[in-house]
């Protein structure tokens, strides 16, 4: 079986970023040491690839940023509440006051 280019082509992002499996880097090199121009493309590439690969999300730091998105989101519905509730006692308070003024006149 003769791999073809786009074969190479498929499997050419995960050499390149370094994630293929030995059997597949092997088999990359071997192609783009006999095709000079599909080598000359994969250099390009690679010098436009970041520094270094994102760090892959674990399951618990997903949790964790998901508890803390919670209790963020708590604490801003408390301070909303509270506001609304100081506000309504202030208007109460407020119209109390002038009330009394105006049965006192």
């Amino acid at each position: 079986m003769t791999v073809t280019r786009e074969v190479i082509l498929d499997l050419l992002p995960l050499y390149l970023s370094e994630e293929a499996s030995p059997e597949t880097r092997k088999l990359v090199k071997e192609y783009l040491d006999n095709d000079p121009d599909l080598a000359r493309l994969a250099v390009q590439w690679k010098e436009r690839l970041p520094e270094s690969p994102p760090v892959p999300v674990n399951p618990d730091s997903q949790v964790v940023a998901y508890q803390e998105a919670k209790r963020q989101i708590a604490n801003r519905v408390i301070t909303v509440a509270a506001v609304v509730a100081i506000g309504t006692l202030f208007l109460a308070a407020t119209a109390l006051v002038a009330a009394m003024y105006l049965i006192q006149m």
